[in-house]
């Protein structure tokens, strides 16, 4: 899954806040989109749909000092059995950490934080019918992890990737749902029955084209699903969010108006969004 090669390895990092991690793979999808593998620790267990902190170590001053870590929340993309941790994030060209964090190279490290967090996990929804992963961008990366955790086919009949970009060329990851994952050797059966792919895109013309938000509010993504619905029923959907925040407002505010309750880790309900991301 590389498109980069080996690079010399620089000194080693040492940190005692942080896990050291090694890059194993890169692949830029676009000029605004690229995703990584890294090696992840013996010890590191995480709910699939959770993120955790990563960064890079401070720039070197004029002075010689070296200034602290660069960090900044990243959904783990690779479902909590995966043996490498995968993530997937947007370039910024003055970004103060993704100027520094696309350019790296295999075998270059990564810290990364202890502990992951997060409320984009099963644990926060209550039983339903339909599972409704909806992501804006790199908003994909959560469902990238659910979407390849047996256990969201266990809990749910159907589940639902919804990703809007600005143009094809941005459906990154579309050949996986598509294509890997129905032919998965672990659960491509599940996914055949039971995974659907809406991707949609806003600024050229597409089988569907538009927001996500207004397909919603028209139907015309229940229509194009084939499913007999009109709008989210509370009974049976449950939604997870994660992308841009006007979208997730615009969404949850949708929800919440046709009786759906969020929830959270400590009271599961019937959407969920990362508060931590959306501030």
């Amino acid at each position: 899954m590389s498109d980069t090669s080996a690079a010399v390895a620089p000194a080693p990092l040492v940190s005692t806040a942080h896990n050291v991690e090694t890059v194993l793979w890169v692949k830029h999808w676009t000029d605004q989109y690229f995703s990584f593998g890294i090696t992840r620790p013996a010890t590191f267990r995480f709910r699939s749909g959770e993120f955790v902190m990563i960064g890079l170590p401070g720039e070197a001053k004029e002075n010689g000092e070296v200034g602290k870590p660069v960090m900044r929340a990243y959904s783990i993309a690779s479902p909590s059995w995966e043996e490498e941790l995968e993530f997937f994030s947007i370039k910024v060209a003055d970004g103060p950490l993704t100027s520094r964090l696309q350019k790296i190279k295999v075998g270059d490290q990564i810290l990364m934080a202890k502990k992951p967090v997060g409320t984009l996990v099963l644990d926060a929804l209550k039983p339903g019918k339909r599972l409704w992963l909806i992501g804006t961008g790199t908003g994909l990366a959560p469902w990238l992890s659910v979407a390849r955790d047996p256990a969201a086919y266990e809990a749910f009949e159907k589940v639902i990737v919804a990703h809007t970009v600005r143009s094809q060329v941005d459906l990154a990851y579309r050949e996986l749902f598509e294509k890997d994952l129905i032919e998965h050797e672990l659960f491509g059966e599940l996914a055949r029955e039971q995974l659907l792919y809406y991707p949609t895109v806003t600024r050229e013309p597409f089988k569907y084209q538009g927001r996500i938000t207004d397909r919603i509010n028209s139907g015309a993504i229940f229509r194009d699903l084939g499913l007999d619905l009109e709008k989210f029923d509370p009974a049976e959907d449950r939604i997870m969010l994660c992308g841009s925040m006007a979208m997730i407002k615009e969404v949850a505010a949708l929800l919440e108006a046709q009786g759906l309750v969020e929830g959270s880790n400590s009271e599961p309900g019937d959407f969920v969004l990362e508060r931590a991301f959306v501030g």
